[in-house]
């Protein structure tokens, strides 16, 4: 994914939801601790420009790997490109921070995510 200050992060949330369709990106004002949660008072509008919500301005191409784990992919947005971001996995009709499972990777909190929503269609069918 393309990271510069004129993308939204609506477009990066966009893509990273194509990639990991039972994942979601939230962004934050302020970066939150190892194993930590995220406050929702803290979220930044979806609509902003990256440029309007960072101070490091790199650019660049990101390239996301399922083998990730999610406190990486984390930092390298909080280091490389000074965005505060938080994965957040499917759970049945409930989106949860994956603060707690942070050292899963990505292909892992997506299998889950798709696991718990296949669960949660069928317990509704009956």
């Amino acid at each position: 994914m393309l990271i510069s200050d004129a993308i939204t992060l609506k477009a990066i949330k966009d893509d990273f939801n194509k990639k990991f369709p039972y994942l979601k990106l939230e962004f934050y004002k302020t970066p939150h601790r190892q194993k930590e949660a995220s406050h929702i008072e803290e979220q930044l509008d979806k609509n902003k420009t990256i440029g309007e919500v960072r101070t490091v301005h790199n650019e660049g191409e990101f390239r996301i790997d399922g083998q990730m784990k999610v406190s990486e992919l984390e930092k390298i947005f909080r280091d490389t490109y000074g965005l505060n971001v938080q994965v957040f996995r499917r759970s049945g009709n409930l989106w949860l921070q994956t603060s707690k499972t942070d050292h899963w990777t990505l292909a892992e909190q997506n299998r889950k995510g798709g696991h718990s929503e296949s669960s949660f269609r069928e317990m509704h069918k009956k």
